[in-house]
């Protein structure tokens, strides 16, 4: 594994901005551009909890239990789900749109083949979310801690990981585009066979692969970080190293 705990901080996130690459001359790395959320005003949930296929259209979720509960295929369209529980709960193929997940917990959530388009997940607490093979687009992951994130095989677009802590997330498979990871902690990430194109890692303060090294081109990453992960860079290549 490769560690390095020198990133950027500060205005790393700035939306669309181009960015010059510290190594190839005239390289730059585009931008991810940032939802653009016009939630309007949200009437209270008041339905006995979550069903498969269903449709909830400017409605809040607050502080619900739905631990356990089957959505899969729901679509959420202007929607604010705030403080639920959502240990194990099965939100396979549902789509969110256009909407604010704040301050969820919950250990095992289901939301393989997901899409997320223009939205928020801010101070989430997840431990195992499954997001395999889901689509995220102009999605902010903002404060909190998720604990082994699986993304694989998931399609990342105008994704923008900031202020969060990701602990071993496997990113194996996937496809990221426009990605960018500011003030934000990654422990033992994995892009084995992953393909990264203006992927901004930058703005890392800690970053540690587990695996995919070899994926990295199509990365931004700093002196520093390139200094932080020469031996394994050396390992990889099959470079020996001797004083």
């Amino acid at each position: 594994m490769a560690r390095t705990g020198a990133g950027r901080t500060g205005g790393a996130g700035r939306a669309g901005a181009t960015r010059r690459a510290g190594g190839g001359a005239g390289a730059a790395v585009k931008g991810a551009r940032r939802p653009e959320l016009r939630v309007p005003a949200l009437e209270p949930y008041r339905g006995g909890g979550l069903e498969p296929d269903g449709d909830y259209d400017g409605v809040e979720l607050r502080e619900l239990d739905l631990a356990g509960q089957d959505g899969g295929g729901a679509r959420f369209m202007d929607c604010a789900v705030t403080g639920c529980v959502l240990d194990g709960t099965r939100l396979r193929h549902a789509r969110f749109l256009d909407s604010v997940l704040s301050g969820l917990r919950g250990v095992g959530t289901d939301l393989a083949e997901a899409t997320l388009r223009d939205v928020e997940l801010v101070d989430a607490r997840l431990g195992g979310a499954q997001f395999y093979g889901a689509v995220l687009e102009r999605v902010v992951v903002r404060g909190g801690k998720i604990d082994y994130l699986n993304l694989r095989q998931a399609r990342l677009r105008d994704v923008v990981f900031e202020g969060c802590v990701l602990v071993e997330p496997d990113f194996g498979g996937a496809r990221l585009e426009r990605v960018e990871f500011v003030d934000c902690v990654l422990k033992s990430a994995d892009f084995t066979a992953a393909t990264l194109s203006d992927v901004d890692l930058r703005g890392a303060v800690e970053l540690g692969l587990a695996g995919g090294v070899d994926r990295l081109s199509g990365a931004v990453i700093s002196p520093a970080q390139l200094l932080d992960l020469a031996p394994v860079l050396a390992v990889q290549l099959g470079i020996r190293v001797e004083g």
